[in-house]
């Protein structure tokens, strides 16, 4: 299987440990739930997205995976969240390519987010490799959002297989 350069880049900042509990948030066909799951030993991962194909693709990809009680896919929306995990039960959350976070305030998803990562959590927000001269544009809007919604050690990442913001809850 080809990794598309954005979702390799995007693990390898991520860089989940074995006994991680891991989102992934817009999860599609199941790309990055695999590589993840790959990683773990006692860890999870719960694969999100609004679409109930997309979590077709995802469980059917990745059907050892869920056998194996690694992954959990769930078709439900960013903002509802805390429904389906504990608070601060989260180490790491992650999404590729969504685009809410820096096309909106994405208030109620970034909040979520706080409530569900623990203390010190690791949040990464990675897309593609944008046009020549635009990383600022979308990197610097997430950047800031985050900042503003208390999120901390808020760092901007740019490479040619794409661009990420990274940050952690606070403490």
């Amino acid at each position: 299987m080809i990794v598309p350069a954005r979702i390799d880049y995007a693990l390898r900042l991520l860089d989940p440990a074995p006994s991680e509990q891991v989102l992934e948030f817009g999860c599609g066909r199941g790309v990055a739930a695999g590589l993840v799951c790959d990683r773990l030993t006692t860890g999870t991962l719960l694969a999100l997205d609004r679409s109930i194909t997309a979590i077709e693709h995802t469980v059917r990809r990745n059907a050892a995976h869920v056998e194996s009680g690694r992954l959990r896919a769930q078709c439900a929306k960013l903002d509802e969240l805390g429904s389906l995990v504990a608070p601060a039960s989260l180490d790491a959350a992650f999404g590729v390519n969504v685009n809410l976070f820096w096309t909106g305030t994405a208030e109620p998803e970034l909040a979520a987010l706080a409530e569900a990562l623990r203390p010190g959590g690791r949040l990464l927000l990675c897309y593609g490799a944008p046009p020549p001269g635009s990383t600022r544009r979308v990197t610097g809007v997430i950047a800031a959002s985050l900042t503003a919604h208390g999120f901390t050690d808020v760092v901007e990442h740019d490479a040619p297989a794409g661009s990420a913001v990274s940050a952690r809850r606070r403490p």
